[in-house]
């Protein structure tokens, strides 16, 4: 078919097949009016088509667009703004392009921050970033210092533990962002400002409502890492964003709502720069949040006795807040640092970095590698205080600990153990452990207190309204276990006591938990 391609005011004739490609016939197109494109690094040149107000792409084919023989297909140059940087995102596994001109190579590293955090969502104190050869990126150098070049990769990585809670934050899942939170206190208190801060830029309602029902305020700023506390005065002074400013910057109305509803000290507070919510949504172009921001601001408080301007309420309620914040100072003594004697401290270049962005699972398993080697060579039962009376054992033999076989108790024997118990002679569990005539049984019982022996002889049923044979059930199971073990559940209960008794430094109560998981572990491992 027969086609007119518009190129700079001339109209030429083309015959080509219904399947023919968008690509060739741009290759078509360049060497008829021997079309010469310039590509350098900053600017790519490229041909373009269009049809009917859209730009056809080179793998489309003209019949499948729906151009008819006779067509007229414009065709122009077009000059495409190459990216200055990419920046791979290791959280979300994305590339991120950073536009802008060459002179961004001579910026500072913050201002390169401020770039990408604006463009991930990311505050600047939650991620650092590395060239390629994995250099880090100080905030006080220029971009050029470490020979950066238009087109590197740069890399983004965040704190060590960190990849699932921002996961969750992302996608907006509060239990996965609760069940990540760090047991550390000041460190929790740090993820969920940065979970507000990125709920408030990606327009998570119901993470930013639980959020704030945890005790986070949209006008605190999200700050620097609690391993960076000692050296505030030299971090980024995006640090100091609040979540208020972030919903007003991307145009977040409902979050904005839920902010200001929570709290109207909100539509006072300003950034780093000086600016107050309704200045940073103008300067945006967000005309919806404009409006309800000036709405609320030009509205009027109505108290108890009197009815305020909305502006003098909130500059009344800024006065006394910072009131009772002087006042709280006076009373506690202030610190030249903000950090604790053995807190975490981070000096840049000095000290490993702690942003690897390594996962949560990944620290487990080290963590479970170290403990494994720590615990390989177990300590000997010598050490416990009772362990004494156990029979000796070879080093074989000491890995699968055998006690001596405990009859049931009957009947019969029951009172000749007690009658024996009762004049002083030996006792069950004497026998249990080994030779005790060298020991008084007060002092032993003492330091390992058992239970008694039962005396009697009819078990109680397991439930109130059970049949006779309902005990059949716990009995086959008990029997089954000593069978596959090779102890019965009393000798097993004495044999993790012994195991836990070798941790010496812990205290009782903490031996107990740790005889406790012994046990229910072998029981798990037998069944």
């Amino acid at each position: 078919m027969r086609v007119f391609i518009c190129f700079e005011g001339s109209w030429e004739p083309f015959d080509v097949p219904p399947d023919q490609t968008v690509g060739a016939m741009k290759q078509m197109v360049k060497d008829y009016f021997h079309v010469q494109l310039s590509d350098d690094k900053q600017v790519h040149h490229c041909l373009e088509l269009s049809y009917a107000g859209a730009a056809l792409q080179d793998g489309w084919a003209l019949c499948d667009v729906g151009i008819a023989p006779g067509s007229a297909i414009p065709c122009l140059i077009k000059n495409v703004q190459k990216p200055v940087m990419h920046v791979f995102n290791v959280v979300t596994r994305e590339t991120v392009p950073i536009m802008g001109s060459v002179f961004l190579l001579t910026a500072s590293v913050a201002r390169l921050k401020t770039m990408v955090s604006l463009q991930c969502g990311l505050p600047v104190s939650s991620f650092r970033l590395s060239t390629p050869s994995g250099v880090t990126l100080y905030d006080c150098n220029q971009v050029h210092d470490y020979a950066i070049e238009v087109g590197t990769t740069l890399r983004l990585d965040t704190w060590d533990g960190w990849v699932e809670f921002l996961h969750g934050c992302f996608l907006g899942h509060r239990l996965t962002v609760q069940s990540h939170l760090s047991e550390e206190k000041p460190l929790m208190r740090f993820q969920l400002r940065v979970a507000l801060y990125l709920a408030a830029f990606l327009g998570h309602l119901d993470l930013a409502d639980w959020l704030l029902e945890r005790g986070v305020h949209a006008e605190e700023p999200v700050g620097v890492h609690p391993y960076r506390l000692w050296c505030h005065q030299t971090a980024h002074p995006d640090a100091g964003k609040c979540p208020i400013h972030v919903a007003a910057e991307n145009g977040q109305l409902l979050i904005l709502k839920l902010f200001i509803t929570k709290n109207l000290l909100a539509l006072a507070c300003r950034d780093p720069g000086g600016r107050d919510p309704l200045r940073i949504a103008v300067q945006h172009g967000h005309r919806e949040c404009a409006r309800y921001l000036a709405t609320k601001l030009c509205s009027v408080v109505s108290l108890t006795n009197i009815s305020l301007p909305m502006r003098t309420y909130l500059q009344v309620k800024r006065w006394v807040r910072l009131g009772q914040r002087r006042a709280g100072s006076r009373r506690c003594s202030s610190a030249p640092f903000r950090s604790r004697v053995g807190d975490t401290v981070l000096v840049d270049g000095f000290t490993q970095p702690k942003m690897t962005s390594k996962s949560r699972r990944d620290e487990t398993k080290s963590n479970r590698r170290i403990r494994a080697k720590a615990l390989r060579p177990l300590p000997s039962i010598s050490r416990s205080p009772w362990a004494s009376h156990l029979p000796s054992k070879s080093p074989s033999q000491q890995a699968s600990l055998q006690l001596p076989s405990v009859r049931s108790a009957s009947s019969g024997d029951s009172k000749e153990t007690w009658k024996k118990q009762k004049h002083g002679g030996n006792s069950r569990e004497d026998g249990l452990l080994g030779d005790t005539k060298h020991e008084d049984s007060s002092q032993w019982r003492s330091r390992v207190p058992l239970p008694s022996i039962p005396r009697e002889t009819n078990h109680r049923p397991l439930f109130v309204n059970a049949s006779p044979n309902s005990s059949h059930i716990l009995t086959s199971s008990l029997e089954s276990f000593s069978r596959r073990c090779g102890r019965t559940p009393r000798e097993n209960a004495i044999y993790c006591l012994a195991m836990a008794s070798t941790f010496t430094e812990r205290p009782w109560l903490k031996q107990l938990d740790i005889a406790r998981t012994l046990l229910r572990k072998s029981i798990q491992t037998v069944t």
